[in-house]
Order: structure tokens, then C-alpha cells, then sequence
């Protein structure tokens, strides 16, 4: 709950939420809009979609009424996947405009867990935990993902029903993390199966798809289209057993991240040369795609991030 407000000065707020610790951040008035150059993420504090600059990630943000457990942002739109109101676990996918303007809504069982758009906005997917909440271990968690092109209206409700070459559908699959190519019919995906996941390469249109490898989750296809970024299940924290890694499509030679801990999440591109991510109580943050540096904090007490491009 919120336990305060402060008033800062020059437009400018610090909520102070208690819980578990005091955790403030400075708001600013203004619209949130899906203006280029904004990151849009969002807030821990309000659970409410917010943006701030991306040349000043750590300043002051703005917050907006839309409350989201996901979102992401392209082509002008932006998807939010939210928790459903009722007794009953459940989502909403709800599409916005430039000004967060409700367009359309989708409601979806199980619980809000990951959200992706195509680069024109055309083509949308996300993922949701129908049972468990989490990836660490196999066999304790069924997800369903669903792709839905907003242009022919087209819409998957569930992709397991794909046929991946050289395997038989089978009841145990799972599949997750959807990211698409610029050609809003090419998509790269986890699938899991008999303990195991891969990297796949689907067509949404004749639901087909191929496996390109092993242990790779969560893929997020670069803006060149070259290489995918993925987390890799390496030895260490149980419950976040992961590596950030990027594969280069052509060579499939994969380039670990400097960033060593556990992420759990679907991470994206803010250009050709940089990664963002969202850590759980540590902000989101950057990280060198080439495997370089040192990773840096962007915007603390935030999670879900995404770049206004155009």
C-alpha cells in the first residue's frame, strides 16, 4: 500500500510504499504517451503502465492509470497483459494507442506472465500460466500462448497444436516466449518437451515450426534480425537458473551476456548493440549485446521494459 506522498517541487512527487521496504521514486506530471525515445515500463510502486526518457531513465518518471503486469510497445500501439477482475485466475490483453486509448481487448485464461508485439505492431502474441509460476523447474508449470494478427484477425488461442518437424505432438509440450521477424509470419519461440527446451523457428501462418537447438528460453530477435537474445539454463540459483546468452542465427555461435544473474525474463533490444531486462526487486537494466562492459542500472523499482522506436 502507499504510505505517503511527498511532494518534491518543479512537478515532481516521491511515493513511499512499505512493503516490504520504504521504496520511493520521483513522478512527474505529464501525459504518458508512446512518444518516440520514451521507455516505457512498468512501476513496482503503482503496478501502472509509466515512462521516462531514454536519455534520463533514472529521473523522474511518469505514471499513467493503465495497470499492467506486462506490456510492450511497437509500431505506434502498445499491448498490455493484465490481471482479469473476478474470482477466478485470469488475463486480459488489452491493445492500445499512442495515448494508452483501450482499441481492443482479448480475455485469456491463466496468469499474465509475457507480452510481444511484431515491429509494426501487426502481429501479437503472449504467454500465460494456466498452472504454476514459474519456469525453473519442468513438469510443474502449463502455459498457453496464444498469436493474434490484428490485420486478418487471425487468432491462435493456443499454439501447441503446431507441428514441429521431426517430432510428434505430444500432451507435455509447452511453448513460450514468442518474438517475430519482420515479415509478420516468421516467429521464434521456447518449446518445451520431455524435460527439455528449444529454440523454434514457427511460421503462424501454416503453424509449422522447426527446432533450431537446445536450452534456450524466452528468445527476443534482434532489430537487424541477425541474432536472438535467450536465456540459457546454467548451473547455480535454483530458483533462477539462467544465463542471458545471443545467438547469431547465421553461425549459431552464442555469446553469454556479462550480466551473471538469474534472469527470468524476455528481454528486449533497445538497439542493435544493447539489451534491457527487468531484475525482481532490482530495477531494469543494460547490458552490452556483445557480451562486454558491465551491466548498468536504467530505472530503478520498474520492470517490463520496452522503447518507443518512431
Amino acid at each position: 500500500m502507499i504510505a505517503a506522498v511527498i511532494a518534491l517541487g518543479a512537478g515532481a512527487t516521491a511515493y513511499a510504499l512499505r512493503a516490504p521496504a520504504e521504496i520511493s521514486v520521483a513522478v512527474e506530471q505529464g501525459p504518458v504517451e508512446l512518444s518516440s525515445g520514451r521507455l516505457m515500463f512498468v512501476d513496482e510502486v503503482s503496478g501502472r503502465v509509466a515512462s521516462v526518457p531514454l536519455t534520463d531513465p533514472s529521473g523522474p518518471r511518469r505514471v499513467s492509470s493503465l495497470s499492467c503486469k506486462r506490456f510492450f510497445t511497437a509500431g505506434g500501439q502498445g499491448l498490455c497483459l493484465a490481471d482479469a477482475s473476478g474470482p477466478l485466475p485470469g488475463s486480459t490483453a488489452v491493445f492500445v494507442d499512442r495515448g494508452l486509448a483501450e482499441r481492443r481487448r482479448v480475455e485469456v485464461d491463466g496468469v499474465p506472465n509475457r507480452a510481444k508485439l511484431s515491429a509494426d505492431g501487426r502481429m501479437a502474441s503472449w504467454t500465460t500460466f494456466v498452472t504454476g509460476d514459474s519456469y525453473a523447474q519442468a513438469g510443474t508449470f502449463s502455459t498457453r500462448t496464444a498469436i493474434f494478427d490484428q490485420q486478418t484477425e487471425a487468432y491462435a488461442s493456443n499454439i501447441e497444436g503446431t507441428s514441429v518437424a521431426g517430432m510428434k505432438t505430444v500432451n507435455d509440450m509447452n511453448w513460450w516466449g514468442v518474438t517475430f521477424a519482420p515479415d509478420d509470419r516468421t516467429y521464434y519461440a521456447t518449446m518445451s518437451t520431455a524435460g527439455k527446451t528449444y529454440l523454434v523457428q514457427g511460421d503462424a501462418v501454416d503453424e509449422s515450426a522447426k527446432t533450431l537447438r537446445e536450452n534456450a528460453e524466452c528468445p527476443s530477435l534482434s532489430p537487424d534480425g541477425k541474432r536472438v537474445a535467450f536465456k540459457k539454463r546454467v548451473p547455480g540459483d535454483g530458483a533462477r537458473p539462467w544465463r542471458q546468452h545471443v545467438l547469431d542465427l547465421t553461425t549459431m555461435v552464442e555469446t553469454p551476456l556479462a550480466e551473471t544473474r538469474g534472469i527470468d525474463d524476455q528481454v528486449v533490444w533497445l538497439d542493435n548493440d544493447t539489451i534491457a531486462y527487468g531484475l525482481p526487486g532490482e530495477g531494469i537494466w543494460a547490458a552490452q549485446a556483445n557480451g562486454e562492459g558491465a551491466p548498468r542500472q536504467l530505472v530503478p523499482h520498474a520492470s517490463s521494459p520496452s522503447l518507443v522506436l518512431g
